[in-house]
């Protein structure tokens, strides 16, 4: 799939064991994770294993040198759930995340589900619900691991 947001060509590819470094680093550099949330994702890591395990796909900005890695998401077919969706912070308002859904919308239709669960990050919250999520509940805090309650959303996929 590819796309153009600013004036930059994006595309989404799937990710290899290679990029496991760059998406780590994608996000424990997160904004969205900074301040009380910054122990969430700490200690992250996103291994070879998990992106040989999932469906992980990638979107990098096809001008820059060696497609640098501008976002990124996981789906998990079993139980079906968006696992990860990252954007890398300089590049959050560009289309990328919105890009993304799409591709993780039509991953999902080629597996054969019909829905998929995501339980949100709270900042990102407003995120799934524009690019057409639909709220379902709310996953209580689990101390220590998780000291905050999260938004849990559902992707109907026609």
């Amino acid at each position: 799939m590819k796309s153009r947001t600013s004036s930059q060509p994006i595309t989404i590819r799937r990710a290899v064991a290679r990029d496991a470094k760059r998406l780590t680093r994608l996000v424990r550099d997160s904004g969205a994770y900074e301040g009380k949330y910054a122990a969430a994702v700490a200690g992250y890591r996103v291994g070879p294993d998990y992106i040989e395990a999932h469906r992980v796909f990638v979107a990098v900005g096809a001008d820059e040198q060696g497609g640098r890695v501008l976002g990124f998401y996981s789906l998990v077919l079993t139980p079906p759930e968006l696992d990860l969706l990252f954007v890398a912070d300089e590049a959050q308002g560009r289309g990328i995340g919105r890009l993304l859904v799409a591709h993780m919308r039509s991953e999902a239709r080629a597996a054969g589900l019909d829905r998929l669960k995501v339980v949100s990050h709270p900042p990102a919250a407003d995120f799934y619900h524009r690019v057409g999520a639909v709220r379902t509940g709310t996953v209580f805090a689990n101390p220590p691991a998780v000291p905050w309650d999260r938004p849990e959303f559902e992707f109907r996929i026609p």
